[in-house]
C-alpha cells in the first residue's frame, strides 16, 4: 500500500515539475511575442566570470543560485489574453503565494512566489504585468533557490522588463511572504 502512495506522490510531483517547465513554452517562437529564456547551463557559464567589483560579485553569487529564467513580452492584446489565461491556470496548480499587487496608470503588476527554507528564500517567482491596450504585457518566471533581496542586482544587470516592479517587491518584502 505504501508503494502506491509513494508512486502517486512521485507522479504528482513530476507532473507539477513538467507543467512548470512547459506551461509557458507555447509562447516561445511566436512572431508577436518576444521571448528570453536562460537555463541553468547559461547561468553556470556566467557564474564563472572573473569579477573585480562588489556589485558584479553580488550578481555572480545570485546567478549561481538560479535554474531557469523565462520572459515573454507582447503588445498584442490577443497574446496578452493568452498569457494571462495561461498564468492564471498555472497559479491554480503551482501553490504560489501572492507577494505583491500594484495597479498604476493602466498597468497591473502581480508578483507571486514559492517560498524556500526561510521567508526571504524563494524557489520560484512569477511576475505578470498586464499592460493590455497601452503597455507591454510581460510574463516572467524565475526558478532556483535565491533570496528575494538579491533580485534588484539581477534586474539591474539583465535589464529585465518589469525590473522596477521587482525592485519594489524585493525592497518592500523583508520578512514577509
Amino acid at each position: 500500500m505504501s508503494k502506491k502512495i509513494i508512486l502517486t506522490l512521485v507522479m504528482v510531483l513530476t507532473a507539477n515539475t513538467f507543467f512548470a517547465q512547459s506551461a509557458f513554452d507555447k509562447f516561445d517562437g511566436l512572431d508577436d511575442v518576444t521571448t528570453v529564456i536562460v537555463n541553468k547551463k547559461m547561468f553556470t557559464l556566467l557564474s564563472k566570470m572573473d569579477v573585480k567589483d562588489k556589485e558584479t560579485q553580488q550578481y555572480v553569487n545570485l546567478i549561481k543560485k538560479l535554474d531557469n529564467l523565462k520572459v515573454f513580452v507582447t503588445q498584442s492584446d490577443k497574446r496578452a489574453d493568452e498569457l494571462k489565461a495561461t498564468s492564471d491556470k498555472y497559479l491554480k496548480s503551482a501553490a504560489l503565494d501572492e507577494l505583491m499587487r500594484v495597479n498604476e496608470k493602466g498597468k497591473s503588476v502581480k508578483i507571486y512566489v514559492k517560498s524556500g527554507a526561510t521567508d526571504s528564500q524563494i524557489k520560484e517567482l512569477l511576475m505578470f504585468i498586464d499592460g493590455t491596450g497601452k503597455e507591454e504585457t510581460v510574463l516572467m518566471s524565475l526558478t532556483g533557490n535565491f533570496d528575494l533581496d538579491e533580485l534588484s542586482v539581477l534586474t539591474d544587470k539583465m535589464k529585465l522588463p518589469g525590473g522596477d516592479d521587482l525592485k519594489k517587491a524585493s525592497k518592500g518584502s523583508k520578512g514577509s511572504k
